[in-house]
């Protein structure tokens, strides 16, 4: 969908990353620029103390992709980066803007030498304010500052780590969203434009329905624990083969004959107890109570069974190694293979957006460090001469 769009891709870790691996896997040419010490999530196992054969986490973010690997401190680095952008459509990248700026490679030195570029920035706290450079990481930028740990940690308890890289792609999405945006406007106007997306807003936007609340009231009900839920239904049940099932009662309430149906309680449709919304939540404990009483009288395949037999919107509580056999998620083509560069393949996360009859995937393995350089430059240009000069001064790698 995307063929003969070319995209520059000077950043690192996950969230820049991420985005140009979506243009990649929708048919987008990107060109992935690397610094002389490589991006440092080649690093990723190594960093944690463990080692492993391949690096799933960064061929993941980075499949199918041209890798150059380029000291743009160097004239002649800089100057390749500066070719390569002049014919680019995209230029994406999570480099803090007075860096950028000092190097000539902000927006405006960018657009004044390619006007049709759309140039995407992805930073911990956007281009403006007094934070605009501070590093940005997403369990600082998305998690930490935003509101997000202090939301999702239930009352009384201590924050608890975001996992892996979950806040950059989310970050990853809304940067890939805003290229697209400005591409089709490029369409109708000839020009690019500076797209900006940032850790601390896309937190900001995931958590929104919560904000709103916030704005308006000036207050916000806290994440509590099962007994305590606001929403005493909208929680999870426990059964007595020790699997875990997410109730979702839809709005209004309007399908509480259907829950005690299902758990065979039907004398609790009339309860004064829980007869509205307010009295649920009034009585919210013993209201869990009864429903872990009655929960822990099924197998999880009968309790299954019994909320489908009353249109109850619910799913299972699944380990990881479990959502990922999800046939369901297979099916909705959920999971590709990833080429690696010896031969194999690995499994890995479909992009979030599917394209029925398209091909949507991955076009090919993660690039090995500067596996492309020399290819690149001779594309640019660049005589073989020329190009073993830049390898010389140590501007190509």
């Amino acid at each position: 969908m995307l063929e003969g769009l070319k995209v520059i891709e000077y950043a690192t870790y996950m969230a820049a990353p991420g985005a140009g691996m979506m243009l990649a896997d929708w048919g987008a040419e990107v060109i992935k620029v690397e610094p002389p010490g490589g991006d440092p999530a080649r690093m990723f196992f190594t960093s944690i103390g463990a080692e492993a054969d391949v690096n799933p986490v960064f061929a993941f973010d980075n499949r199918g992709k041209r890798g150059v690997a380029l000291d743009t401190t160097t004239e002649g680095g800089r100057a390749a980066l500066l070719r390569l952008v002049a014919g680019a459509d995209v230029f994406l990248t999570n480099v803090r803007p007075s860096a950028l700026a000092r190097a000539g490679l902000d927006h405006d030195s960018l657009a004044a030498l390619n006007p049709r570029l759309v140039y995407a920035s992805l930073t911990g706290y956007g281009m403006t304010g007094e934070d605009k450079d501070r590093p940005g990481f997403d369990i600082a930028s998305f998690w930490a500052r935003p509101g997000l740990a202090a939301l999702f940690a239930p009352k009384g308890t201590e924050p608890f780590p975001l996992r892996t890289a979950f806040g950059d792609h989310v970050t990853s999405m809304a940067a890939a969203a805003g290229i697209l945006a400005a591409l089709v406007e490029r369409g109708r106007t000839g020009k690019g434009r500076l797209v900006e997306a940032s850790l601390m807003r896309a937190a900001n936007f995931a958590m929104g329905s919560d904000f709103a609340i916030q704005h308006h009231f000036g207050k916000l009900a806290s994440t509590r624990p099962r007994r305590e839920a606001v929403s005493p239904l909208a929680n999870y049940f426990r059964t007595k083969d020790d699997r875990w099932i997410c109730l979702v009662p839809r709005q209004g309430g309007s399908d509480w004959p259907n829950f005690c149906r299902a758990v065979s309680r039907p004398d609790l449709i009339e309860d004064a107890r829980f007869a509205s919304g307010g009295a649920r939540r009034k009585n919210a404990a013993a209201l869990v109570d009864a429903f872990d009483e009655a929960f822990a009288q099924f197998e999880f395949a009968e309790a299954a069974r019994r909320l489908d037999a009353e249109d109850i919107a619910w799913a299972p509580v699944q380990t990881a190694a479990e959502a990922v056999a999800d046939s369901q998620l297979h099916a909705a083509g959920g999971v590709v293979e990833i080429p690696l560069k010896g031969g194999g393949a690995i499994r890995s996360s479909a992009a979030p957006v599917r394209f029925p009859g398209a091909d949507d995937g991955p076009k090919g393995h993660a690039p090995s460090f500067g596996e492309h350089t020399r290819e690149v430059l001779a594309e640019l240009g660049y005589s073989a001469s020329e190009i073993d000069a830049l390898y010389e001064t140590g501007a190509a790698r």
